[in-house]
Parts: C-alpha cells; sequence; structure tokens
C-alpha cells in the first residue's frame, strides 16, 4: 500500500488551504523535546505530507533547512513559501530523498494516517541522526464549538453533523483516527518517547469557517461526490441550527472552535 491520494481536486485544496487549523501551539511542543528553541540550532526538518505547507513554515526559525514533502502536485502548488530556508519535493512518505542519518526532525501533521505506516516509520528510521526525532500529530474529527449560553446546543448540532458523516469515512482510518497513532506509538522502539492523547487548540473563527473546515473531510468530499446536492443540504441545515442556537442571523459571527489535538514524539537513539 502507499499513500493515498485524497486531497488533489482544486477545489478540495483551496478549501484545505482556507479553511484547516495549523498547529503552531505545538511546535513549541516538539522543540521543546528536541532540546532546543534557539534559532537555527537544527540542520535540517523534514515535513512529511506537508500539504499547502502552512505547518512546514512554523518549523522555519529553528532550522538551518526546512523540506516539505508531498505526494500531491495541487496541494504543494498552494504553499507560499516565504522562507528563504523552506522548500518543497513531490514525493511519497516512505520514499524520502535524503541520505541516512541526515535528518534532525521528520514530521507528519494530520498526514500519517493516510501513510503505509509500517514502510513510512522505517523510512523515517534511516533518514533521522543518533538523538533525531520523529513528531506526528493530528487531531479527532470532532471539534467542540463554545459560544456562551448556548455551548451545550452547539455541541449536539455539531454531533449530528459528524454522524451524519461517519458512514462515508474511509475504511483505512478505523473507528478511531487517533488509536493509529497510539499504535505507532506502541510500536516505535524508542526508549526515549512520550504520548498525548489530548491538547486542545482553541481558534475564533466565523461559523461559516466551522463549516468550510468538516467540508473538508474526505467523509464530506465523498458525500459530496456521491450526492452533490445532500452535501449542500446538510451543510445549509447545520448552519442554520448553528444560527438558531446562537440566536445570531449572520455566519460569519464568530465563536471558539476546539480542535482536539494528539501526538506522538520519540528521539532515535
Amino acid at each position: 500500500m502507499m499513500a493515498l491520494r485524497l486531497y488533489e481536486e482544486d477545489e478540495h485544496v483551496a478549501a484545505y488551504l482556507q479553511h484547516r487549523v495549523t498547529p503552531r501551539e505545538l511546535i513549541d511542543t516538539i522543540m521543546d523535546f528536541m532540546g532546543s528553541k534557539t534559532p537555527n540550532k537544527f540542520d535540517l526538518a523534514v515535513d512529511v505530507g506537508c500539504g499547502n505547507g502552512k505547518g512546514t513554515e512554523l518549523l522555519a526559525p529553528f532550522f538551518k533547512q526546512v523540506v516539505g514533502t508531498d505526494i500531491s502536485a495541487g496541494q504543494l502548488e498552494m504553499a507560499n513559501n516565504k522562507c528563504q530556508n523552506v522548500s518543497y519535493r513531490q514525493s511519497p512518505a516512505e520514499e524520502l530523498a535524503f541520505e541516512s542519518g541526515q535528518v534532525d526532525l521528520v514530521t507528519a501533521m494530520t498526514a500519517a494516517h493516510w501513510f503505509d505506516r509500517p514502510r513510512f516509520l522505517k523510512e523515517a528510521e534511516r533518514v533521522l541522526k543518533p538523538n533525531g526525532c520523529l513528531a506526528l500529530l493530528s487531531y479527532t474529527m470532532d471539534m467542540e464549538l463554545e459560544y456562551g449560553h448556548a455551548t451545550s446546543a452547539l455541541n449536539s448540532i455539531c454531533k449530528e453533523f459528524y454522524a451524519a458523516l461517519l458512514p462515508f469515512r474511509n475504511p483505512c482510518l478505523g473507528s478511531s483516527s487517533s488509536q493509529i497513532y497510539l499504535d505507532m506509538f506502541d510500536s516505535c522502539t524508542y526508549p526515549d518517547k512520550e504520548w498525548n492523547g489530548c491538547h486542545k487548540i482553541y481558534r475564533t473563527v466565523p461559523i461559516n469557517s466551522y463549516i468550510g473546515m468538516v467540508e473538508t473531510f474526505t467523509s464530506y468530499q465523498k458525500l459530496k461526490r456521491q450526492n452533490a446536492a445532500e452535501a449542500k443540504r446538510l451543510s445549509e441545515d447545520i448552519r442554520n441550527k448553528l444560527l438558531a442556537a446562537m440566536q445570531v442571523s449572520s455566519p460569519e459571527t464568530e465563536l471558539t472552535m476546539v480542535v482536539k489535538y494528539f501526538y506522538m514524539l520519540a528521539r532515535k537513539p
């Protein structure tokens, strides 16, 4: 099995760039684990499955060179490279074009669940230096919303949204993507490793951005391909229910979105 190609249509790629949350808070967690937040202390970071590079660029201050790799040319075309020390390459996660023992950090942000995981982990092991680190992070597909008195009602509506999409979930994800990462963590033989099953990240976003983010999920995209009218009806129904619960009329009204990240960090001996 090779990494799956799932984020390549132009419209989907653009939505992904616009709505997906970048976990900037977790970059400090990774660098603390690596042992330094001193600028440019480390030589090379490789961000695998980098997509549009929004996460990749967050690594730029800490490394002399950062390379983002992705299997999707469409995603890489959206990378707006503002950092001189960041570059991008099209390649599968399981075949990294780096010499053995060359890389200080291999990371994958919301991507490793699509890889051929045994092959990817073996490849990460190969390219990492001694004391190099592996950082894999993602989030659960059940973001919560907060808006004062309406918080409880909003989360009941969110659960309705997720339940409607569950039949369209990719079978390779199983029932829980966090279990996939926990399995990778358990299979990692490095003695120095760390697991966090829930690290909440808070973002103030308009209602429409929350809807837009859920619409980037592969389950929503599958529904849209099978029945575009039903996908649109579902989004509109959820949007209207959120508006009613908040007692507001504009879908640009802001609320707090809570994204529940999990991650594994491991240091090669």
